[in-house]
């Protein structure tokens, strides 16, 4: 083995990305060609499978939070992924859910979007699970997580109005790529409404079994929860300073 091709196996052990690719005469080797056909297809079959509302249900009501659906204006997926505006807004029956659901002036409201991979919201649970019990020991009010299908991130601002919630977190299917077709997304926002931007927001993303673990995409969550709170912002005035460590005097 030439050290040129230990250097490409090493490389290709840390990473998922097509790096030194063989060939054939002038072209890719067929194995290359196939796998990329199939990765496209996993990743299109992320972004038009439909999330299976009833069994998360089942899985988040198991963990012991009440929940309740709701949709965005996209009445389709094809409307979804044509109009993003629309899947940034509530249906009129959406808005009726939440103003029936019990309000209690909430500390956070969590919201499970499907985004643009319902099958990365297999791993919303875990990090679910890992974030309870800390904030309900911590005396935190907890909305009804609120599921939400057709849903674009800013969805996540008007649900946390309507719940009239101090904060929302977002869960969110991100945007396949061509090896990470179930990546889950997490955006945090103080005082929702309306009208917020990205800049308003602290992001955690990655969260799947390649990427970031569930429970440390949840340590990260609950750092920038609570100083959230303590500074009552999110976005570019709030850091993740999440993984630094004291550094100890010479």
């Amino acid at each position: 083995m030439t050290d040129e091709v230990a250097r490409l196996q090493a490389w290709r052990s840390l990473t998922q990305a097509r790096i030194g690719l063989g060939r054939s005469g002038a072209s890719l080797a067929t194995r290359d060609v196939l796998g990329f056909a199939l990765d496209h297809a996993r990743a299109r079959d992320a972004v038009h499978s439909p999330l299976d509302t009833e069994a998360l249900g089942r899985e988040v009501r198991d963990l012991g939070f009440d929940t309740v659906h709701v949709t965005s204006l996209a009445q389709d997926r094809q409307t979804y992924l044509a109009r993003p505006d629309l899947g940034a807004r509530l249906s009129s029956q959406a808005v009726a859910v939440l103003h029936d659901t019990e309000r209690c002036q909430p500390d956070l409201a969590i919201v499970l979007a499907d985004g643009l991979s319902s099958q990365a919201l297999r791993h919303a649970a875990p990090v679910l699970g890992h974030l309870r019990q800390p904030l309900l020991d911590e005396g935190w009010r907890l909305a009804p997580v609120v599921i939400a299908t057709q849903a674009r991130v800013a969805l996540a601002d008007e649900i946390g109005a309507e719940l009239n919630a101090a904060m929302v977190l977002v869960l969110i299917g991100e945007r396949p790529g061509m090896s990470s077709p179930d990546s889950l997304g997490a955006y945090l926002t103080w005082n929702p409404m309306v009208g917020r931007t990205n800049a308003e927001r602290n992001c955690v993303s990655n969260i799947r079994t390649e990427g970031l673990q569930p429970a440390a995409a949840a340590e990260t969550l609950l750092w920038l929860i609570r100083e959230a709170r303590r500074g009552a912002l999110t976005g570019l005035g709030l850091k993740d300073l999440s993984g630094l460590t004291a550094i100890s005097p010479t």
